[in-house]
C-alpha cells in the first residue's frame, strides 16, 4: 500500500506515521521539513503544500492509495488537494474535528451522525466547510473520500483546557505550586484519546473501501471529569493541583481583554463553549464496526506519565511561555479581587 501523508510529524500523525510504518506501509511525507520524523522507511518530500506548481511537477510520476492531509483547514485547502489529487489516489482522508459536533449538544452521546454545527469557534466553523466541500466532491465528482474526527488527542502536548498544548509552562507552573484554572466546576465530562490508540483506528482505514464516503471519530472509551483530568496531571508530577474553578462567562470576558498572546481576543469563547465547556462522550461503535478489534488501551492516567517523561527527556522540550503564565496569572488575580475576598 503506497501512503501520502500531507504533514505526518505533528502530535497525532507521528504516532500514526510509526504504526503505518510497523505495518509495511510504503509511506511518503510531503512537508517543508521543519519539524523532520526521524523514522526508519519513511519517504519525504520536501515542499510547501501550498506550492501547488511545484508539488504537482514534484508528484507527477505518483499515484497513492491514500492520501492524508493533516494540515487542511478551510475549504480552499480542499480544493487545491481535489485539483492535486482527483486523479491521483483511491482514497483522500480530511482530519476534521469532533469540536465540529453540535453545540451545545441536545443529546448526550455523540455519534457520527449528531449534527455539525458550532456557532462559537471558526477553527470548527472552517473544519465543518471543509467537509460541506469535501462531501459536494463525493457527490458530483466521485472523489473517494473519508473524513476522520479526532477529538482532545495527546502524545507530545499536555492536553489541558487552558494553559497547555507544545510547551512546559502548564507542568512547570503545576511543579512549582502556583495555582491553575479550572473551567466551570470542573464536573462537566471529557474524553482524552492518546495518540498511539488513535493510531489503531486510523491506520485500519486506509485503503479501506467501505470507508469511502464516510466520516469517523476514533476515541477513548474513558470518560472523565475535568477535575479527574487535573488530578491524573498533579500525580504524574507528583504534586497535589491547586485549581480555581472559574466560570467559563468570566474566564472568557477576561481573556478578551488580553492581547498578549494567541489566547487572547475572542479565542477562549471558542475554546470553552465551543469545546471543552460541553461534556463530550463518544459512541466508537461505528469505528469498531470498520476497524474490528480497534480498542484503546492508554487511561489517562497512564498516558500523561509517558507524555511529561517525554518532555522531560531533552531539555529543548521544556520552554516555558512568560506570557503564557502572565495570562492565567491576570485571570485568577482579577477572579479572587472580584468575587473571592468579599
Amino acid at each position: 500500500m503506497k501512503v501520502l501523508f500531507i504533514g505526518g510529524s505533528g502530535n497525532i500523525s507521528s504516532s500514526v506515521s510509526k504504526l503505518a510504518i510497523e505495518n509495511g506501509i510504503d509511506l511518503y511525507h510531503l512537508n517543508r521539513g521543519n519539524k523532520p520524523l526521524e523514522l526508519k522507511g519513511i519517504k519525504t518530500i520536501q515542499l510547501d503544500i501550498n506550492d501547488k506548481k511545484e508539488v504537482e511537477k514534484a508528484l507527477v510520476d505518483h499515484s497513492w492509495d491514500v492520501v492524508v492531509n493533516w494540515i487542511a483547514f478551510t475549504p480552499e485547502d480542499i480544493k487545491r488537494d481535489f485539483e492535486l489529487f482527483q486523479s491521483k489516489t483511491k482514497q483522500y482522508i480530511f482530519i476534521s474535528s469532533a469540536s465540529a459536533y453540535q453545540k451545545p449538544l441536545l443529546h448526550p452521546f455523540i455519534t457520527e451522525s449528531t449534527p455539525l454545527k458550532n456557532p462559537f469557534w471558526d477553527y470548527s466553523q472552517n473544519k465543518i466547510a471543509c467537509e460541506d466541500t469535501l462531501i459536494s466532491l463525493y457527490r458530483e465528482k466521485d472523489f473517494p473520500i473519508t473524513i476522520v474526527r479526532p477529538s482532545l488527542t495527546y502524545d507530545t502536548v499536555i492536553p489541558v483546557a487552558i494553559g497547555g498544548w507544545n510547551d512546559y509552562t502548564f507542568i512547570d507552573r503545576v511543579k512549582k505550586g502556583k495555582k491553575i484554572i479550572i473551567h466551570g466546576d470542573g464536573n462537566s465530562l471529557w474524553t482524552i484519546t492518546h495518540a498511539q490508540d488513535f493510531a489503531k483506528g486510523f491506520v485500519g482505514l486506509l485503503n479501506h473501501k467501505q470507508a469511502i464516503g464516510h466520516a469517523f471519530h476514533i476515541t477513548s472509551d474513558e470518560v472523565l471529569t475535568w477535575n479527574q483530568i487535573y488530578a491524573s496531571i498533579g500525580e504524574a508530577v507528583g504534586v497535589v493541583i491547586e485549581g480555581v474553578h472559574i466560570p467559563c462567562e468570566y474566564i472568557c470576558r477576561e481573556a478578551k481583554k488580553i492581547d498578549w498572546i494567541w489566547m487572547g481576543g475572542d479565542f477562549m469563547r471558542g475554546n470553552l463553549y465551543g469545546d471543552k465547556a460541553t461534556s463530550a462522550v463518544f459512541d466508537n461503535s461505528k469505528i469498531k464496526m470498520f476497524v474490528p478489534g480497534f480498542k484503546a488501551t492508554i487511561p489517562f492516567q497512564k498516558g500523561i506519565k509517558k507524555t511529561i517523561e517525554w518532555f522531560e527527556a531533552d531539555e529543548n522540550r521544556k520552554v516555558i511561555h512568560a506570557d503564557y503564565n502572565r495570562f492565567l496569572d491576570t485571570i485568577i488575580d482579577a477572579w479572587e479581587k472580584d468575587f473571592m475576598h468579599k
